[in-house]
């Protein structure tokens, strides 16, 4: 949980409104969020978010993230490929500061080669996002499309064309998100663990306001 309640302020730090077509949703202004690549210290905070991530998963009936999946090896080798991202609130003394994790990929995804049932909006290089999870107390108040909006951020210094992703057919909340931040949904990609729904955002497409 984040260290004081939400409200309209946060000690000094005032909230601050996104605008989207479908919602207004409330996060901390950016300079209270610290978005860095994870170390090995956060690694035992990353797996207590994505254990709550799974239990909120299965409570919902979906059947991602169900089989184990992601488990520590799967966050280390992220860490040692550079792709751990964390969003941290700062100013927090806390083990709890960290409060979402994802996997920032920009050297692409093999399944994403043989999309069906659909194409990807165009060509060019990507940045990709896995294993994204929010930590209990942090949900709902918009800290997912803060982490994807970080991500799009750093995409575009690295000279990315787009942003791509995808996820299971039953997880709500995330095919939500996904369409409140502007993806367009592609067809389908597979992986041995099954089929999944693909998303792009193209950077040089019209962006619903914010």
């Amino acid at each position: 949980m984040f260290c004081h309640k939400l409200s309209q302020k946060v000690g000094n730090s005032v909230l601050t409104e996104r605008h989207t077509p479908q919602s207004t949703i409330f996060v901390l202004m950016n300079e209270t969020l610290i978005f860095r690549p994870a170390a090995p210290g956060d690694v035992e905070r990353i797996l207590q978010i994505i254990a709550q991530a799974q239990r909120q998963m299965r409570e919902a009936g979906s059947l991602q993230w169900q089989n184990g999946y992601p488990a520590r090896e799967h966050i280390l080798s992220d860490l040692r490929r550079g792709y751990g991202y964390v969003l941290q609130r700062h100013g927090c003394e806390s083990p709890e500061e960290v409060i979402a994790y994802g996997a920032v990929v920009f050297d692409g995804e093999k399944a994403y080669d043989a999309i069906e049932q659909g194409e990807w909006l165009g060509k060019g290089g990507y940045v990709v996002l896995h294993r994204l999870a929010v930590a209990d107390g942090a949900k709902g108040h918009g800290v997912a499309g803060e982490y994807l909006l970080r991500t799009e951020r750093l995409a575009h210094k690295r000279g990315m064309a787009s942003f791509r992703v995808d996820t299971n057919f039953d997880n709500h909340r995330m095919l939500h998100v996904l369409r409140r931040e502007g993806f367009v949904y592609c067809g389908k990609v597979y992986y041995e663990s099954g089929e999944r729904l693909a998303f792009e955002k193209r950077f040089d497409a019209p962006q619903p306001l914010k």
